[in-house]
């Protein structure tokens, strides 16, 4: 990286930590991007679980290419008829269970989180809404008041006042769900918690969720933001763990590596938005007609190719190889989601250094420093597992 771009980097694009990881990307391709001076790494998180059929897939570059060419913004959402909105909508509802059908496009999964909070208050007129601890939805204002406390106060509290009539429980704590109430708006979990360093559902847990939400009249809303579009070995997490939400939030791999999100739920909840007052939810770039048709070819190339059948598979590889290095205290893993627990911060943050010299691209989770992230994209080949795999152990060699 030349010096007068690293200066214009540190100078002029806002910055979100104070120490950045300061590489340059020339191209990307595949589960790899390349660096001017030619080095390569492995993208073993895919941008946080958001390049699930890999970079510059060329099914979803034509579809950027053509969509551009032939209109890109034309109106504020919701006014015209695109065809890549509908046709995207339309495939989303197919791959659902009833009664998700009805798509409300956004720009991000941040997006996607606060519409659902404001459609799911709209719909109960209540006002509590329940998220989980360690729970992580966006740094929006809505999104970051779900936050889960007390582990989320570090980030919260320079941004105080947020949402009021928020509360968080205990994810996979049954005991915790009477805390849910006729005062309940909605309960937003994520069915895999991500940033709390991968931690999938227990004992039939979310059924159990389901249950008292139905119980009680408040709104079970998924964020399917990270395990959405195959990541779990499944296209949605909800259908690996048969467990249906009220409203869904979608995002990251949804738009094939353009920006888009989406929150899902059924004519009869959405249809609250349009009407008293009318204009109940809207956006100007929300559903963007070159990102959905990415969108859409993503998708496609998912199912035409049978990717998401295999992603259990290569997830259980990864765990294979990696699970009887002495280093590694567990790896947890829903898929081609994995966490690998180091048990220290100071061994994890000496496992990014070895990393970036390998050239893997890697990264911790926002509630657990002390385990490194796997979510490759998800067409990975199995020699590209084992490879990297292999590169893996020597930096824990290293480590050891």
């Amino acid at each position: 990286m030349s010096e007068i771009l690293r200066k214009r980097f540190l100078a002029h694009v806002g910055q979100t930590s104070p120490s950045p990881m300061m590489i340059e990307v020339a191209r990307a391709e595949g589960v790899f991007f390349h660096t001017p001076e030619g080095k390569r790494y492995y993208d073993l998180v895919s941008g946080v679980s958001v390049n699930n059929v890999g970079h510059a897939n060329p099914a979803v570059v034509e579809a950027v290419r053509r969509q551009a060419a032939d209109y890109m913004h034309v109106m504020v959402y919701g006014e015209l008829v695109e065809r890549p909105q509908v046709e995207f909508a339309h495939r989303l509802s197919e791959a659902l269970p009833a009664p998700l059908e009805s798509v409300y496009f956004v720009n991000s999964g941040a997006e996607a989180v606060e519409g659902a909070l404001k459609l799911a208050k709209r719909y109960t007129a209540r006002t509590e809404m329940i998220s989980m601890r360690r729970a992580y939805h966006g740094s929006t204002h809505g999104a970051m008041s779900m936050m889960g406390a007390p582990e989320g106060e570090e980030w919260k509290e320079a941004f105080r006042p947020l949402l009021p009539d928020t509360r968080a429980i205990r994810f996979n704590c049954e005991e915790d769900l009477a805390l849910i109430t006729r005062r309940t708006a909605c309960v937003l979990c994520e069915p895999v918690q991500g940033e709390a360093g991968v931690r999938p559902p227990e004992n039939d847990y979310l059924k159990a969720l389901r249950r008292r939400c139905d119980e009680t009249g408040a709104l079970l809303v998924f964020d399917e933001i990270q395990t959405g579009m195959g990541r779990t070995g499944e296209m949605f997490a909800m259908t690996k763990y048969g467990v249906t939400p009220d409203i869904v939030c979608l995002a990251k791999a949804l738009g094939g590596g353009m920006p888009l999100g989406a929150f899902v739920s059924s004519r009869e909840i959405m249809s609250t938005l349009s009407h008293d007052p009318v204009l109940g939810h809207i956006t100007t770039f929300g559903g963007h007609p070159v990102c959905c048709a990415a969108g859409l070819a993503a998708m496609k190339y998912l199912q035409d190719n049978d990717i998401v059948a295999d992603v259990e598979r290569k997830g259980a590889l990864y765990e294979e190889l990696l699970r009887d290095h002495p280093a590694v205290r567990e790896i947890r893993r829903s898929g081609l989601l994995l966490a690998v627990e180091l048990g220290s911060s100071e061994r994890l943050y000496r496992m990014m250094e070895l990393f970036a010299r390998a050239g893997i691209m890697s990264d911790w989770f926002l509630y657990c420093d002390t385990a490194f992230r796997i979510s490759p994209p998800l067409v990975i080949s199995d020699d590209e597992v084992r490879h990297s795999a292999a590169l893996i152990r020597k930096c824990l060699d290293e480590l050891a």
